[in-house]
């Protein structure tokens, strides 16, 4: 059985439970700025796509939309709020935090790829205890496009000297099932985490409960014939 080299993690949904924290930083900020407060439940839905397109689906929500330059100013305002409500290692998902220990003890590269700014990315790791566990990292604004477009994907596994063929993934949403398409890996999804549409529908190679079930779940996809795709 042919065994993957490495894991290309989402972190939103997948490592870190952010909504809380991004729901506070949100709301404080649409405060500022004469809007009303939005629920966690709603904050969820916004959370995949990189932080403009999460500040303008905040603001549409709560009144007159913006865009353009307006929109390019709220989102630094907003993630400069995002920064100094950073998560925690209690806001890591269980067994996110063993489970990647095992699968570098297998001797798996690890790496991070999200829509977040990469600033945000690189804090985040940190202050949740995790960055150690990551040879490699990319953000939003850290390529020429982002997910769902397979170039932050290839361009982490370059960094971290593996080929796709010989690499998976593992997220939370149709984000992640589409980057994972694109890019030509397999893709295990996460149950608890923020994706938009039934779990049923996203067409993910594998869905796990729990992170700690991730590890079978690639033994299984490796053991299979053909792979991603």
């Amino acid at each position: 059985m042919q065994t993957f080299r490495a894991l290309v993690c989402d972190l939103d949904g997948t490592l870190i439970d952010t909504a809380p924290g991004i729901t506070d930083a949100l709301n404080g900020f649409l405060a500022d700025h004469g809007r009303g407060e939005l629920p966690l439940a709603t904050v969820r839905g916004f959370i995949g796509d990189g932080a403009a397109r999460l500040v303008a689906r905040a603001f549409a929500a709560t009144g007159e939309s913006v865009e353009g330059r307006t929109l390019d100013g709220l989102t630094r305002l907003y993630t400069d709020r995002l920064a100094a409500r950073p998560p925690g290692p209690g806001d890591v998902f269980p067994g996110v935090a063993e489970t990647l220990a095992q699968l570098r003890r297998r001797g798996m590269k690890l790496a991070v790829c999200s829509n977040k700014p990469s600033a945000a990315v690189r804090t985040a790791l940190q202050s949740a205890g995790l960055a150690d566990c990551f040879g490699a990292f990319v953000g939003g604004d850290s390529a020429a496009e982002r997910k769902p477009a397979p170039s932050p994907v290839h361009a982490v596994l370059s960094a971290l000297d593996i080929p796709a063929a010989a690499a998976a993934m593992v997220g939370d949403n149709e984000v992640d099932v589409a980057t994972a398409r694109a890019a030509g890996l397999p893709i295990v999804i996460v149950r608890y985490g923020y994706a938009r549409v039934p779990l049923s529908e996203l067409g993910a190679d594998r869905l796990i409960d729990s992170f700690a079930d991730l590890p079978l779940a690639l033994d299984r996809l490796a053991a299979q014939p053909c792979r991603g795709g």
